[in-house]
Parts: C-alpha cells; structure tokens; sequence
C-alpha cells in the first residue's frame, strides 16, 4: 500500500509543491488574472501529452479551432439551466434536436425519446433504474435482475449496486464478445433486461447484437446496446465499406440505446444520451413529485439543475461536425487504427485480443504486459491497463491520426517489448497495481482500491 500511495502522488497529486494549496477560503478573494494563471499553469503543462497524441481515447477531437468553438458556445448559455424550461426554452430546442439528431442516426423514427446527460455512466445508470421500474410497473417484479457479459462496462455493476438489481454475468467466446446462449441461459422471471456493447470497452469487440435482438425478441425482453464509445463512429465505418455488422434501432429487440457525444461525437465532456424506442419506455426514467410544499416538481435526468451551457455547446459540435465531417474523421481513424493493428500484429510477443475497428488490444504470453505498459508510460504514453485476463489497449482517436503518431507508437511499443524482456528492474509505476487486481481476490481489490480512492481525495 505505501508503494502503490507512493506512486500514486507522484502521477495524481504533483503540484503539492509547486503551487500554493487553498485549504479554506482566502480572507480576501484573489486577484482574477491571478487565479486563471494558476489554472493556466497546471492545465497547460497537463495539455502536451494528448495534444501530441500520447494518450489512449480521453481526448477525442482537441484541436484548437473546434474547442475555441464550443467554448464560446458554453460561455453563451453558461447561464442556462434545463431544470427551468419556462425560463430558457432554447435548452429544451437543444436537448430534443440532439436526442432527435442522434436518434436518426442510429435508425430511429419520430418515436424515440431521450435526454442529454452527464455522460456514458449516467446515460447507463439511467436505462437500467427505467427498466427496474417498468418491470416493477408492468410485470410486478421485485427481485430484478439484467444479464450481461462480462466484459459490459462497469457503469452497469454501479447501476446494479445504486438501484438494488442482481447482475448475472456471463463469460465471453473465444472472440472476447458477448455470448448469446449462456446469455439467454440466464434469462427467468426476474430478468429486467440484457445487454451487449457496440463495441465493448476493454477489446473495442461489437457484440453480436443480431443474435442477442433475436434472444430479447423471443423472450419478450429488453435489450440495452451500449454504444457509448462507437455510436458515433460506427455508423460512418458502415458507410465507409467495413462490414460493421447491425447494432442499433434497426434491430426490433433493441430498446434502448447509451452513446456518448462528448467521445467520437466531439462535444465537450459532460455530455451524453440516453435514447428509448418509445415513449412508454421513456416516461419510467422521469421522476416528478406534485405534492412538494416547493411546488410542482419534475426532472428527467438524475441531476436537477444541469448545465444548459455544455447542452448547448453539445448542440452546437454536432452542427458543425454534420454528417461529411464525421464520414472525413471515421475514415481518418480507422485508417490509422488499421495501420497501427497491422504492426502490433508483428511485434513478437505480443497478441492481439479480438478484432475491433478503431480500439487495439493487446496481451502476451511471453512478458509481463503491465511492465510493458509502465515503460510505455516513461515514453509518456497513457494506455489502458486490462485484466482478467491481463492486457492493455489503445483506443484511437483524431490525435493518433496526426503524421507520425502511429509509427512512433509502434516503434515505442517494440522498444518497451524488448526492455521488458531483460527484466533488469523491479517492477514500478503502475504495473505492481494492475498486477494487484490480476490476482487478488475481488473483493480484497475492492477494499484495497477503496483505501486508494479515499486518499486520493483527501
């Protein structure tokens, strides 16, 4: 624990020194220019890294024309709040046109429905309390449960966890995606709703969504598709020629469907939507309450004030991309995801895991691939350290498509390869935590990531 503390300030907490800390209000508040030279300061020094393209997904458009854009959008409406329609109708116009315009792109009709949210997690978080309570509505079911594959993003266990629904697991085929059979397997009375990705997080696979539509159909259940991460890049490699397979409404067991706006479909971070196929689906997120002593009150979302700016500037992102700049910026990403695949391909020891169109996923048997990520990291890469079994990924993104990137990440990954192979160090960095959560029992990482969490923010 003291190594893991020890590594962990020096990546998460190193202005310690650096910059003065603000344990209670200053007496006098500061001097404007000052405070922003302070933010300046940290953020730009963090900035060079995903600018040059170093970092695995996190940042998915990042130039400066585009950002300056949505930033002044936000700085617009930055006093908007949809919690008060009555006040700023436009927030209500922005959010129904994105949920309208993502719908449409995703095989939608006129009845589907939606909100913008925080982001994936809620966008997820939200499917599945709807699902619990039209269960509970319409089937009377008080022990719910959702079955899913292993590899679903967590957001769905942190759903089960809030709103009191057993998750029931099933493991993956030898591809790395969904297996429909041991899904249906575990569909009884008290399932709720089951779920596959478009792709999945850790190894970028879609699942097979078509055989997971037909499992939902014949047993009259719901199917969720996560397509957070490529809901707004596969449509346009399907367009582009790369045999991406159905995944969207145009499946008839597809209920509902979470993508993110603030990944491939560049609008700032804080924004996502949720989509239903209807409007009985939808009205069983809502949640109002008319005998409040404050009055009448209503939200769809689990906040109550949101931000009407990053809705806005959300709008806005999607306005200016239009449907020729997302086809212009798919095709630059899995091009460049394509090339960078073919040379992970021939680095010996390494194994790739699954096909993915744009997220690379990579293991080994020969050496330690979390030493591997850790010196990628002193190269001043930041990958995404998997498990279960152990691996690393690097989901690709506008950056990497910048003229050099990807041999420079390929020629530093076969460097890495064959540093970890001499072995001459003990392991450091990030690979004595990753390795932790390889092996240790599940819930032991549990309390020991817990211990980890609560520091980091004390």
């Amino acid at each position: 624990m003291e190594d893991m503390i020890k590594e962990m300030e020096r990546r998460f907490k190193p202005y310690a020194e650096e910059f003065s800390s603000f344990k209670s209000l200053p007496e006098k508040g500061l001097d404007r220019e000052k405070i922003l030279e302070l933010v300046r300061s940290m953020v730009s020094a963090e900035d060079k890294r995903w600018r040059d393209g170093y970092v695995s997904g996190a940042v998915y458009h990042g130039e400066r024309d585009h950002v300056d854009f949505t930033n002044l959008a936000y700085s617009i409406a930055s006093q908007v709040n949809p919690l008060h329609p009555d006040v700023w109708p436009s927030s209500l116009k922005f959010e129904n046109e994105i949920v309208s315009m993502v719908g449409s792109m995703l095989h939608g009709d006129d009845r589907i429905r939606g909100t913008v949210t925080s982001g994936g997690t809620e966008s997820i978080l939200l499917a599945m309390k709807t699902y619990r309570d039209y269960a509970m509505a319409e089937r009377g079911i008080t022990a719910p449960e959702i079955a899913l594959p292993v590899s679903a993003h967590a957001a769905f266990d942190k759903a089960c966890h809030y709103f009191g629904i057993k998750p029931v697991w099933t493991e993956l085929r030898d591809d790395y995606s969904a297996d429909p059979e041991r899904i249906k397997e575990k569909i009884n009375e008290n399932t709720i709703a089951i779920v596959g990705s478009a792709p999945g997080f850790p190894y970028g696979v879609i699942d097979p969504l078509k055989e997971l539509s037909d499992v939902a159909v014949e047993k009259g259940v719901p199917l969720h598709v996560d397509a957070c991460l490529g809901g707004f890049l596969l449509p346009w490699a399907k367009k582009l020629g790369y045999g991406i397979p159905e995944f969207d409404f145009n499946l008839e067991g597809v209920t509902s469907i979470s993508v993110d706006t603030h990944k491939y479909g560049y609008a700032p971070k804080g924004t996502s939507v949720i989509l239903y196929r209807n409007s009985e689906l939808f009205q069983h997120q809502l949640y109002v309450k008319g005998d409040w002593p404050g009055g009448i009150y209503f939200s769809p979302t689990l906040a109550g004030s949101r931000s009407g700016g990053v809705i806005a500037s959300a709008w806005a992102a999607l306005l200016e991309m239009g449907k020729s700049g997302y086809l212009e910026y798919a095709r630059r990403i899995l091009e460049t995801a394509s090339a960078i695949r073919r040379g992970v391909k021939e680095i010996a020891g390494l194994k790739l895991m699954g096909e993915s169109p744009f997220v690379i996923a990579f293991t080994s048997d020969e050496v330690n691939i979390y030493r591997v990520m850790d010196l990628m990291a002193r190269r001043s890469w930041n990958l995404n350290g998997l498990h279960r079994p152990p691996g690393v990924h690097l989901a690709v993104t506008i950056r990497h498509t910048m003229r050099g990137v990807a041999e420079r990440f390929l020629a530093d990954l076969s460097e890495s390869v064959v540093e970890a192979r001499k072995n001459t160090e003990e392991d450091s960095g990030m690979a004595p935590i990753y390795g932790m959560a390889a092996t240790f029992p599940s819930d032991a990482v549990r309390e020991i990531m817990k211990t980890l969490v609560e520091w980091m923010y004390s």
